[in-house]
């Protein structure tokens, strides 16, 4: 009996994280994958700075506690670097020409990202939707990869900018899986909204903490059972059992927890 291909989701980290920290995060759900789902962690290209980091949130609200310069496994790091008005996208060009040559050597079903990095996974699905929008995308005049079968996007938003308008306007279709908290302080209510807007094939499931990936057993089985089939009428996570802290916002950092903008 022929072994079944696993599904291959490329995992994009949040804003000062790293791969090797969005992976120990997700450390539960990695588990509840197991052989059937292939969870892909790359790194940003970006470093960021003592300098850049005072000048956003603190680790500890990004998700990011563990991040290190002592440890190249822990350099914080982001996909682009941003003004304080969030309206400059300094080295998401570069972010993209990583990713068109990540998805021209191997396959990939999906796209999961958390933060920045939703917002990456979203601009990542509409863009191989048009890839004549951005042409240094193109290799020899054609899409690296085909359109994705599916995008997750934990606590994601839209940024205000025009290359980003000219991806997402007026819509994308690729399947969106939107996981927002109800709490978020970073990422508000009026700010993922402007993700869902241009989302024309979307789901929202929302959770009742703030700014991370809940990892509950509910959510956990339900994350796995959407990467299996995005399509499928896969039950809502619903509440954590009265035992269990709401939404893993008590998760271990080992386990999963949250991450930046």
């Amino acid at each position: 009996m022929a072994t079944k291909t696993p599904r291959r989701v490329l995992m994009l980290h949040g804003y000062a994280q790293s791969a090797t920290i969005f992976s120990k995060r997700m450390g539960a759900l990695r588990k509840a994958c197991g052989k059937e789902i292939e969870l892909v962690f790359i790194d940003a290209p970006h470093v960021l700075t003592p300098v850049d980091l005072a000048e956003q949130f603190s680790t500890s609200e990004l998700g990011a506690e563990e991040a290190s310069d002592q440890d190249p496994a822990l350099t914080p790091r982001c996909w682009w670097k941003s003004d304080k008005a969030l309206a400059q996208m300094n080295g998401l060009e570069d972010t993209l020409r990583l990713l068109r040559d990540l998805l021209h050597k191997d396959h990939y079903d999906g796209v999961f990202g958390f933060s920045q990095g939703a917002c990456l996974a979203a601009i990542l699905a509409a863009l191989l939707e048009k890839p004549d929008t951005f042409p240094a995308f193109l290799i020899d005049g054609k899409p690296p990869h085909p359109p994705l079968q599916f995008c997750i996007a934990a606590c994601g938003f839209r940024p205000d900018n025009p290359f980003c308008d000219s991806i997402f306007f007026p819509s994308y279709s690729t399947p969106t899986l939107h996981v927002l908290g109800n709490m978020d302080v970073i990422v508000v209510a009026e700010r993922s909204n402007t993700l869902l807007e241009v989302s024309s094939n979307k789901r929202v499931e929302y959770h009742d903490g703030g700014h991370f990936i809940p990892s509950k057993a509910n959510w956990r089985n339900f994350l796995r059972s959407y990467m299996r089939d995005p399509l499928g009428n896969v039950p809502s996570p619903g509440p954590a059992p009265v035992s269990q802290a709401p939404s893993g916002a008590a998760t271990p950092v080992s386990s999963e927890t949250p991450v930046s903008s």
